[in-house]
C-alpha cells in the first residue's frame, strides 16, 4: 500500500493472525500477515508502525516450537504480545514462563490493576476476556509492571511504556472478549501513535494511484467473473486508466443457470466498460475430460484461462500486456506461501502458467472479502454485484466431484437453480455466506413412483462466515431443508438423495475440492 502506516502481525499459527489483522483492520489501521521466521533486517526494510505477536497452538518450550529473533525488540517499534506471543516475548526478554498447574479455556474473569495502564486505558477494573493457555507467565521480564491477573494467569497483562512492550495472556480479538477491540485501539493509536486513517476512500485511493503508476498509458484486460471480487476490481482499473481497460467475459461453461446473461446484462448497464464475451464452454469441457483430481481441475481451468486471454487480446487487443484479476488475501493465504501449507490451490494464485505473456495486476491482493464489499459499494456498483454470494472461479467443475462432463454440469445446475432460490424466497441470502448444491459423481439406490433408481445424491451446503478463512454450517430451517429436498428429487430426474453438509471450516473447506 503507498506510504500506509502498517502494523504487522507475526503468524504463530492456527486462525489467529488472520482474525487480529481483520481486528486492526476495524480500527481503520492496515495490517498485514508475516511468518514468524521473517529476518529483522526484512521487518526494518518495512518500516511498521508497530508489531503484534499472535497467539498459536505451541508450547514455547516445546521442542521445534516456532521462536523469535531477539533483535525484533532493538528495532524500536512498539510491540504487543497475545498469548503465545506474550510468552515468546517474557521468555525472550528474560522472564519467566510456566505450568501453573490450572488450564484457563474459555471466558474467564479478569482483574485489572491499580496501575495506570495504556492498554487498559477506560476500561473497567473487572473484565471477562477469552483464555486458551496451559502455560502462563510467572515472573514479568526487568523493566515490565504486571498490570492485569486471573485466578490462574498471574501474569495475565504487562507493560514496559518506556520501551512500548506490552502483552497479554488471553485473546482480545475474539468477540468473547468484550473490551478487546478497545485494548487494540490502545495499542495502535497511544502505544503506536496511529491514527484511524485507513479507510474506504483511502484505499481506493492508493490503489487508483499505484494502478496508473504501474500502468502508465498501455493497454489493459481484465478477466471479469462477474462475481464481486472481479467486478470491483474492474471498477478500481477503471477509475485510474479510463478506456486503457478493456473486460473479458469468458464464459466457461462452468457457471450457473442463467449466469452468463445476467453478468453481461448486468455489467454492460452499470459499469459501462468495454466488454467482449467470450464464449469457451467446448473447450474448457475438452481440456477437463477425464480429469478427475481436483488440483488438477484448478491448474487446467486456470491455464486454459490465460490462454484464452493470451489469444483474445493478441487478436483484438493487441497491446494489452496487463492482466487484471480479483485476487483476494484470503486467495493467498489458502494457496500456501513458504512458511504455509497450501490447503487448496486458487485457479488465480496457484494455478496460472509459469510462462503466461501478461503481467498480472491485483488491485485487492490485500483485501478480505467484507473489505472488497465496502470498497464495492464506495465505488457504486449496485447491490446485486456487492452482494452477490462468493463463487469459485473453476465454477461448477469444483463443486462435481468427480469427472466433468456436459450430462453432470446440467444435473448440478437444475439442482443448484432451485437450491439458489428457496434461500432466496426465506430470506436467507443475506444471512448465509454460501449456499449451494454439491454434486458427487457417486449414485445411490431410491425408490420413486415404486420403482427402484440408482441416482445422483445432491449434497446441499450452506455456511457462515465474515470472511471466509473460518465458516459455520448455517442452521437452515428445516422447512426449507425440506423444500430444497422436494423440489430437486421431483424436477431433476437424475437425483433420488439430498444430503446437507454440517462440517465446520475447519476441519472442512466451504467447497468440496
Amino acid at each position: 500500500m503507498l506510504d500506509t502506516p502498517t502494523v504487522l502481525v507475526v503468524d504463530y499459527g492456527a486462525q489467529y493472525a488472520q482474525l487480529i489483522a481483520r481486528r486492526v483492520r476495524e480500527c481503520h489501521v492496515y495490517s498485514e500477515i508475516v511468518p514468524h521466521d521473517i529476518p529483522a533486517s526484512r521487518v526494518a526494510a518495512l518500516r511498521p508502525a508497530g508489531i503484534i505477536l499472535s497467539g498459536g497452538p505451541s508450547s514455547v518450550y516445546a521442542p521445534g516450537a516456532p521462536g523469535i529473533n531477539p533483535d525484533l525488540f532493538e528495532l524500536g517499534v512498539p510491540v504487543l504480545g497475545i498469548c503465545y506471543g506474550q510468552q515468546l516475548m517474557t521468555q525472550v526478554l528474560g522472564g519467566e514462563v510456566a505450568k501453573t498447574g490450572t488450564a484457563e479455556y474459555g471466558k474467564t474473569d479478569l482483574d485489572v490493576g491499580p496501575e495506570t495502564s495504556l492498554l487498559f486505558a477506560e476500561q473497567p477494573a473487572r473484565q471477562t476476556v477469552w483464555m486458551s493457555h496451559r502455560d502462563a507467565v510467572v515472573a514479568s521480564p526487568d523493566g515490565f509492571r504486571c498490570t492485569a491477573s486471573t485466578p490462574s494467569a498471574p501474569v495475565a497483562a504487562f507493560e514496559n511504556q518506556e520501551q512500548r512492550f506490552y502483552g497479554v495472556q488471553f485473546h482480545p480479538e475474539v468477540v468473547h472478549t468484550p473490551w478487546g477491540q478497545e485494548l487494540l485501539k490502545n495499542f495502535l493509536y497511544q502505544g503506536c501513535d496511529l491514527m484511524p486513517s485507513w479507510t474506504m476512500t483511502s484505499i481506493i485511493d492508493d490503489a487508483t494511484a499505484e494502478i496508473s503508476r504501474v500502468v502508465g498509458r498501455d493497454r489493459i484486460v481484465c478477466a471479469l467473473s462477474g462475481g464481486v471480487d472481479s467486478s470491483v476490481a474492474a471498477a478500481l482499473v477503471h477509475r485510474a486508466v479510463g478506456d486503457q481497460l478493456t473486460c473479458l467475459f469468458v464464459d466457461h461453461g462452468l457457471l450457473r443457470a442463467g449466469e452468463a446473461e445476467q453478468v453481461e446484462g448486468t455489467f454492460r448497464r452499470h459499469l459501462e466498460i468495454d466488454l467482449i464475451h467470450v464464449k469457451a464452454a467446448d473447450r474448457f469441457l475438452e481440456a477437463l475430460d477425464g480429469v478427475v483430481d481436483p488440483e488438477r481441475k484448478r491448474k487446467v481451468i486456470g491455464e486454459t484461462f490465460i490462454r484464452v486471454f493470451e489469444e483474445v487480446a493478441h487478436d483484438e487487443l493487441e497491446d494489452a500486456g496487463y492482466l487484471v484479476q480479483g485476487t483476494l488475501y484470503p486467495d493467498v493465504i489458502e494457496s500456501g506461501s513458504r512458511d504455509a501449507a497450501r490447503i487448496k490451490s486458487h485457479h488465480n494464485v496457484g494455478g496460472l502458467p509459469a510462462d503466461m505473456t501478461f503481467t498480472l495486476v491485483e488491485p485487492l491482493r490485500n483485501l478480505f472479502k467484507d473489505e472488497v464489499r465496502r470498497a464495492g459499494a464506495e465505488l457504486g456498483l449496485p447491490e446485486e454485484i456487492v452482494w452477490r454470494q462468493p463463487f469459485p472461479g473453476p465454477g461448477l467443475a469444483v463443486r462435481i466431484i468427480g469427472e466433468v462432463t456436459h450430462e453432470r454440469l446440467e444435473i448440478l445446475r437444475a439442482a443448484d437453480a432451485i437450491v439458489t432460490d428457496e434461500i432466496k424466497k426465506a430470506g436467507l441470502q443475506r444471512d448465509i455466506w454460501q449456499s449451494f448444491a454439491v454434486l458427487p459423481a457417486i449414485h445411490s439406490v431410491g425408490i420413486q413412483g415404486d420403482s427402484r433408481t440408482y441416482g445422483y445424491p445432491i449434497v446441499l451446503r450452506a455456511v457462515t462466515s465474515e470472511d471466509a478463512m473460518t465458516a459455520d454450517w448455517a442452521r437452515l430451517p428445516y422447512d426449507v431443508l425440506e423444500r430444497i429436498s422436494n423440489r430437486i428429487v421431483g424436477a431433476v430426474p437424475e437425483v433420488n438423495r439430498v444430503v446437507y453438509d454440517v462440517t465446520s471450516k475447519p476441519p472442512g473447506t466451504i467447497e468440496w475440492e
